[in-house]
């Protein structure tokens, strides 16, 4: 599988899990959770190039797409994901309550992501 396609997994399976949330299914959520944190894992092992494919959904046109992208690259690239989670961080709901979370972690010097 080509890196767009992973990174199009990640996509799917982001907006999958937010609908299924809003919509009340925890199980199908967590579900699109293992997912896209599967490919997020194939394309951070594909290094640069990974996160590349990965910072290209930084533009989706769905905010969670672009927040959890963003989340994952924060630490790597600060200066592109840092932008998107301030702009989200300024809305109300969940998606813009992760990426404030994100950022306030990331100035307090305690942000990692959790998923190995």
């Amino acid at each position: 599988m080509d890196l767009e396609s992973i990174a199009r997994e990640f996509a799917l399976n982001v907006a999958a899990q937010t609908d299924a949330i809003h919509g009340g299914d925890r199980s199908g959520g967590n579900k699109y959770a293992k997912r896209y944190i599967a490919a997020f894992k194939k394309l951070r092992d594909h290094g640069e190039a990974g996160r590349d494919a990965l910072a290209k959904l930084l533009v989706h046109p769905r905010m969670d797409v672009r927040v959890n992208a963003a989340a994952c690259l924060l630490s790597d690239r600060p200066e592109q994901a840092k932008p998107v989670l301030e702009e989200a961080a300024k809305g109300k709901g969940m998606i813009p309550f992760v990426a404030s979370q994100a950022l306030k972690y990331w100035e307090e010097g305690t942000w990692r992501l959790d998923i190995d």
